[in-house]
């Protein structure tokens, strides 16, 4: 049995790493646009499992998949990764001095057993002033982030508080997954006889 994961955020496989699960890497190449209307929570949970139906048709029956999706979401409004300087400072701005919520979808996936688990967290900014917004912009960690900023990096200077999952804002709760993986039988915890 091999482990798939999903995604090839370096995030995640640093998560997973930490917790001791070896893995394969095999992203899930996806049209990742929202359906008009969809709400937040249902468009996050629907790419997780889009992710997890494209790895395993690729799979062995015995592997396991892994699959997620992270959005940022603020007065209901999907943040993606920003297209540009200009979106992601369009992002910092509407981020600033308020709360948002971060949801995050964890399916694991295994032949035709599928189970899933959504985490949603509330993080609320400090005031991010123009010039704070283009310097964080120019060192280049926002680019591939959703909602323009990293928790784990630089990004996390603008965190006044977090409620919920700290694993789930970087992008891979893993409470959720860990309770996940037992219902398939896996636990992170091998002793040794």
């Amino acid at each position: 049995m091999t482990i798939i994961l999903a995604s090839a955020s370096p995030r995640r496989t640093e998560l997973l790493q930490q917790i001791g699960l070896e893995h394969v890497v095999s992203p899930s190449d996806i049209d990742e646009s929202a359906l008009e209307g969809e709400p937040v929570d249902e468009y996050v949970q629907r790419m997780a499992k889009t992710k997890a139906l494209v790895a395993n048709k690729a799979a062995n029956p015995e592997d396991v998949v892994i699959a997620a999706d992270t959005t940022v979401s603020v007065d209901g409004n999907i943040l993606g990764k920003p297209r540009d300087e200009r979106d992601c400072l369009a992002m910092l701005a509407s981020l600033s001095g308020r709360v948002h919520t971060v949801h995050t979808a964890v399916v694991v996936s295994q032949n035709d057993f599928s189970v899933q688990a959504l985490s949603t967290s509330e993080v609320s900014f400090r005031d991010i002033t123009p010039q704070e917004a283009q310097n964080y912009w120019l060192t280049g960690e926002p680019k591939d982030k959703a909602g323009g900023y990293a928790i784990q990096g630089l990004g996390s200077v603008f965190v006044d508080r977090l409620t919920g999952s700290y694993s789930g804002v970087v992008g891979l709760p893993i409470f959720e997954l860990t309770q996940l993986l037992k219902q398939i039988g896996i636990s992170v915890f091998k002793v040794s006889q």
